[in-house]
């Protein structure tokens, strides 16, 4: 049996295993009828959001899918192109709706389950993760097997091949099949960059509105019925956090599968550097099938315990992979090429050593987030500064725990010896890495379902008791949360890294008598570096500017009910829900445009302007600064939120203190730091290269500087 044939198997098994825990979490009771009905407000307004979306994005596919058609017809693409761009977003839009819809019924289900004990609400939010995590890998593997299958039939005639004057057959066909199968990869990040910015837009427009008004203004608690805004908010963690975050990751997933296989041919691997990628992806469902069971707790457990069980499901999953991928690469690749097992453990290693270092940061368990915590004693001020201050020094270590897994996989792949095989080994550490996905992104897709469920006990008025599980259990969650978009994007800048090596691969295939000239004294790769470098604060204050916009929005509406509904305070009158949700919708669609035209038009401009050298400048320039400003922003976000928590357990005077309105102040400068600029930075620099490989043709044929 040929080995890549257990990828589509894996696929199958991913999907099923997903389907068996959807019907799990769909057994559960939804509890009461004030339960029900809270629940249904939030899955109306997810679904109403998501279909606007949708016919907008769908708008930007169709103008897109004509634009490569046209470059297809004149030779500057393969005519399979513009077709694989399509399937890579709908597949991308489509995890993403599928996990929103089990999490928008989930979250009654896990706040009730909370009413019994706190293991039945972990169980019941983290199996709705984990189908969202087992969705994503499942549809990425179903989309690259379709392609992988379908070109490899189509380039095995001759006369669909072009080869080149000293290629063997084996690499032409490697090349064709990738280069086609890179442009799915626009596809999704294309996709994953309107959800994340528009779900991170909606949802930190209608939380930061909450906060501001219900619990600085107001003094209600977060979460109150009273507040006209708190059903916004619910749907915004489910568009956001969920729907985005499953875009997100599944772009990360299959750019990291074909930016390795694209990188097989220049390695002199030929299939079987296809085959290894594909494989790892089959291997790592299957681990991380086995590390989702692993995952429960006792009543009564404290945050650190809750944490202990989420971690033990992934070190299981991660320990798995060690050892079943030293047989992939030994018996895939040769016992000659061991070093590439090494590479994929060094990525391993990376994502764990990662998602340690942002929970010391992040976590009110540790010293850092307490000492934030200390830090709102003075004022809104302090606690911003202690908090950017904090996002700052977590940066310097991600960085290096990701520097030394390319250094390791790039030296032990050979090379010292073969340039090209050590880009390949960089490819890998990014599989490595992102192997246990469906794990991981299982714990932070329950995130925001825990958080729903806190909402959910609070306004149906389930008690103490259970507010102090779920309380518990959304804590958890915005650790997990932290550190799942730590994971993003570590994986994000190998990945990045890699695509840029198939960048110029792909423009040294197009014209082999092409002269690269990359080095930093070159005054075109200089600019382009600058410009590059300047791209994530240009986008991150896009969508700053955008969140507050539509929470000034969302503010002016709270006011206006508070002010005008007779009743509403003393809970003799209900809230306009509706309107706050409308005005979110309406804000995040209009919003997201601008940040989405400077992410796809910035390549294309850059490479008519300075040309292909140009373009890997500015590729270096984005990967460096992007990667650097998202681990902050997302670092420093969870510290603030968490802070906000910890005060809120009973610390520093507690909930309508002076300490915790201004951690609130913190919590609310975070919000879009960690679910809107943060985490779409990491799509951002893995989109540009995408779309530079795609109009590689066009900036060759039609540039200023050559």
């Amino acid at each position: 049996m040929e080995a890549t044939l257990l990828a589509p198997i894996g696929a199958v098994v991913a999907l099923l295993f997903a389907w068996y825990l959807a019907r799990r979490v769909l057994k559960a009771d939804e509890g009461t009828e004030r339960m029900k009905k809270i629940s249904r407000a939030v899955r109306a307004g997810a679904n109403a959001y998501l279909k606007r979306q949708y016919t907008g994005v769908a708008i930007f596919f169709a103008v897109m899918f004509v634009v490569l058609l046209i470059m297809a017809f004149n030779h500057l693409l393969t005519i399979f192109v513009p077709f694989a761009f399509l399937t890579g977003g709908f597949f991308s839009g489509l995890s993403g709706f599928i996990g929103m819809k089990i999490a928008t019924n989930a979250n009654d289900r896990t706040a009730n389950a909370a009413r019994s004990s706190l293991n039945s609400g972990l169980h019941v939010a983290f199996s709705a993760g984990a189908v969202m995590g087992f969705v994503v890998v499942g549809l990425g593997l179903v989309d690259l097997s379709f392609w992988y299958y379908f070109l490899k039939f189509w380039y095995a005639n001759p006369a669909n091949l072009a080869v080149a004057a000293g290629q063997t057959l084996e690499d032409a066909q490697v090349e064709a099949i990738t280069s086609a199968m890179l442009t799915f990869g626009m596809g999704a990040s294309s996709m994953a960059l309107f959800a994340r910015v528009g779900g991170g837009i909606y949802t930190k427009a209608a939380d930061v509105g909450a906060d501001l008004v219900g619990k600085v203004e107001a003094g209600i608690p977060e979460d109150d019925p009273r507040n006209p805004a708190v059903i916004a908010d619910n749907v915004g963690d489910n568009v956001g956090d969920v729907a985005g975050m499953g875009a997100d990751l599944y772009e990360s997933y299959v750019g990291s599968i074909i930016s390795t296989a694209a990188l097989a041919s220049a390695a002199g691997l030929g299939f079987k550097g296809v085959t290894i990628p594909m494989v790892m992806a089959a291997v790592g469902i299957l681990a991380s099938m086995v590390g989702s069971f692993f995952v429960k707790t006792k009543e009564g457990a404290t945050q650190k315990n809750l944490l202990m069980a989420l971690r033990r499901g992934i070190w299981i999953s991660g320990a798995l992979i060690a050892v079943i991928s030293f047989p992939v690469v030994y018996y895939g690749l040769g016992p000659d090429k061991l070093g590439f097992y090494f590479s994929i453990l060094s990525g391993l290693i990376a994502g764990i050593l990662i998602g340690v270092v942002t929970e010391y940061f992040t976590s009110d368990t540790y010293k850092p987030t307490r000492d934030l915590a200390s830090d709102s004693s003075g004022g809104p001020a302090t606690v911003i500064i202690g908090g950017l201050s904090l996002g700052m020094k977590s940066s310097f270590f991600p960085v290096i725990i990701v520097g030394a897994s390319i250094l390791t996989s790039y030296f032990v792949s050979g090379g010292a010896a073969d340039f090209n095989r050590g880009l390949y080994g960089i490819g890998l550490s990014a599989v490595g890495m992102l192997s246990t996905l469906g794990i991981t992104l299982a714990t932070d897709a329950y995130g925001p379902v825990a958080d729903n469920a806190g909402g959910i006990a609070e306004m149906a008025d389930l008690g103490d008791e259970v507010r102090e599980r779920t309380d518990a259990l959304d804590s958890l969650g915005n650790t997990t949360a932290a550190t799942g978009k730590g994971f993003a994007i570590g994986s994000a800048a190998l990945t990045a890294l890699a695509l840029i090596a198939s960048y110029m691969h792909a423009v040294q295939v197009r014209d082999a008598n092409f002269k690269l000239n990359v080095n930093i004294t070159n005054p075109i790769v200089l600019i382009g570096l600058f410009v590059g470098g300047a791209l994530p604060f240009l986008f991150s204050s896009f969508t700053m500017n955008a969140v507050g916009r539509a929470a000034q929005s969302i503010v002016a509406e709270v006011r206006r009910q508070f002010h005008e509904i007779t009743g509403l305070m003393e809970g003799k009158a209900e809230a306009d829900y509706a309107k706050c949700v409308d005005i979110c919708t309406r804000s995040a669609q209009k919003e997201m445009v601008a940040p989405a035209v400077l992410g796809i038009a910035s390549p294309i401009i850059v490479g008519l302007i300075l040309g292909v050298n140009g373009v890997v400048g500015m590729l270096a320039g984005a990967l460096v600064t992007g990667f650097v400003m998202a681990v902050m922003m997302a670092n420093a976000g969870g510290a603030w939120d968490n802070a906000k928590k910890y005060i809120e357990g009973g610390r520093l005077g507690g909930k309508g203190s002076d300490a915790h309105k201004a951690a609130v102040v913190g919590d609310t400068v975070g919000d879009p730091f960690k679910d809107t600029s943060g985490p779409s930075l990491n799509i951002l620099i893995k989109l540009l290269s995408m779309v530079s490989i795609v109009f590689a043709g066009l900036v060759m044929s039609c540039s200023i500087f050559k």
